[in-house]
């Protein structure tokens, strides 16, 4: 019960300090002052989190994408800081191994944080004797409190002096409910109830164990199970296999026959890969010409989708191949050798991706489809090396989920400790001899660019000048966020309007919002003012 009380003013606490510190402010110091209090309350109401391993591990990401809030305040490492704490709430107040399932139970608490705050505030069943002490002083009171109201009436009515003093109390009250109805207005009280119900999200837990109980049985080592033929029969792959080998996919020879079909799958996928593969390496990777006109564009956007998807199915293959008792039968080898040679060229086709890739980017500059594609081809690679794994050390697809899921929390991390807009920004004007600058896509980056923008307003007047010599009509203004901007192919004029929003925009907040970012482009900024 004592818990339950200690949780409930947390949760009511840590909904106020939101209120305080998030009210028309962006994040920055705010962000640290409420996750300060956050963890405060994670590890003071489940002492036990404080000696899980998975939780300080995790911990120690949080407070990188925490730092890098107030460093780059990207919309990246607020994505990864809200991640973070998320799996640091699944871990703490759950058992849990993988992520998925810590944040499937997270889940369950936003969506029960209302029933589960609701629980705490049971009223209690009053006795008899206590509803009739209650209703014999709503009695007793009734009448003095009407007389009470007819002679203030009267007195007011015949005495100046109290009269006065009625005014003065009359006005002083008004100026303290006006002053206290425009510090608690309608949005600021439903923007109060919101905090409470964030905090609410993270700091109670759901009374529901579905994931839990739904990982309890989960192991990464495979074991050998015998299953009856009516559940065989139930499962889809089953269903799978028998419409595509018949009859052929029954009886006591079916995981020979299962093993012949997988043999003879992975060959023929092997040596049209090969095809594949000895086709970009003779024209990819030596002495490729990515300068020239080539089929460069379609090359890489159609290419190297295609490709992705063929790398993401290729792992689903070897999959399908070695699920149940197929890993335990002892004349695999070949299969087994087949899935090794496939994912190895599934390896190779993944750095000719990667080249694709580099060449996109060394002639027309960075972007973020481009970058992504560098971290999506990272994250196949340790894909192709746990399914790699899972063959040989005879794993599970829970292993496979779990450890994936891990390396991409880590390279989240990691990502949100570059700043990507100005990275963009200072490789594609750095290069603007050798990469055509588009000046469209660059203005579309955060306000952390400007600085470096307006340091090169030449080169992007000579890009419009250039653009609007092949256009017929430049005329017109176009509307952003409410703000209204001079024709798309204005790029100077542009960057002083948006100069002048984001500096305005600053003025209206207070320290709680400051972040590095933010006051590295605003000094600079205002010591080379646009004229």
């Amino acid at each position: 019960m004592r818990n339950k009380i200690s949780q409930s003013l947390l949760v009511i606490a840590g909904g106020v300090l939101f209120s305080l510190v998030f009210w028309q402010e962006k994040l920055g110091i705010n962000t640290v002052l409420f996750d300060a209090f956050i963890l405060t309350a994670i590890f003071y109401l489940y002492a036990r989190a404080r000696q899980n391993a998975v939780v300080r591990w995790l911990l120690v990401g949080h407070l990188i994408c925490l730092a890098m809030i107030v460093v780059h305040n990207t919309v990246l490492s607020k994505i990864a800081f809200a991640t973070t704490l998320l799996l640091i709430v699944g871990f703490a107040e759950y058992v849990h191994r993988s992520a998925w399932f810590a944040g499937g139970s997270v889940i369950l608490n936003i969506i029960f944080c209302i029933a589960s705050f609701g629980e705490h505030f049971k009223p209690a069943r009053a006795s008899g004797k206590k509803r009739k002490r209650l209703s014999k002083v709503i009695r007793f009171a009734i009448f003095p409190l009407i007389l009470l109201v007819v002679f203030f009436f009267i007195y007011f009515s015949s005495n100046s002096v109290f009269q006065a003093i009625a005014n003065s109390i009359d006005i002083y009250l008004g100026k303290f409910f006006h002053a206290l109805f425009d510090v608690f207005s309608p949005q600021r009280l439903l923007f109060l109830l919101f905090g409470v119900y964030v905090t609410g999200c993270l700091l109670m837990r759901s009374k529901i164990d579905f994931f839990v109980n739904r990982e309890k049985n989960r192991n990464d080592e495979l074991q050998r199970t015998r299953t009856s033929w009516r559940q065989r029969l139930a499962r889809p792959s089953f269903q799978i296999i028998e419409a595509v080998m018949g009859r052929f996919a029954k009886g006591t020879l079916a995981l020979k026959n299962e093993n012949t079909t997988g043999i003879i799958s992975l060959f023929l996928l092997n040596a049209l890969l090969l095809v594949i593969n000895l086709i970009d390496i003779s024209y990819l990777w030596f002495d490729f010409d990515y300068m020239g006109e080539v089929f460069l564009y379609k090359m890489v956007h159609d290419g190297t989708e295609l490709l992705i998807v063929s790398i993401v199915l290729a792992m689903l293959v070897v999959l399908f191949f070695f699920k149940g008792n197929l890993n335990f039968y002892k004349r695999n080898k070949w299969l087994r050798y087949g899935a090794y040679a496939w994912i190895a060229q599934n390896c190779i086709l993944v750095v000719s991706v990667l080249l694709r890739d580099y060449y996109y980017i060394a002639r027309y500059g960075l972007a973020y489809k481009r970058i992504g594609v560098l971290f999506f081809l990272l994250m196949v690679l340790v894909g192709l090396t746990t399914v790699f794994i899972k063959i040989w050390k005879q794993r599970t697809a829970y292993f496979l989920f779990r450890v994936n899921a891990w390396a991409g929390i880590l390279l989240l991390v990691l990502a949100s400790t570059v700043h990507w807009d100005e990275l963009i920004a200072s490789y594609n004007i750095k290069h603007k001899d050798r990469v055509p600058l588009d000046a469209q896509f660059l203005l579309t980056l955060s306000d952390k660019t400007l600085p470096l923008l307006q340091a090169n307003m030449e080169a992007f007047k000579q890009r419009q000048t250039t653009v609007q010599e092949n256009l017929s009509d430049v005329s017109g203004t176009s509307w952003k966020n409410g703000v209204p901007y001079p024709c798309d192919t204005c790029f100077a004029a542009t960057i002083a309007v948006r100069t002048n929003a984001y500096l305005e925009k600053q003025e209206h907040l207070s320290w709680l919002s400051w972040n590095y970012a933010d006051a590295v482009t605003t000094r600079s900024l205002r010591k080379h003012p646009i004229h």
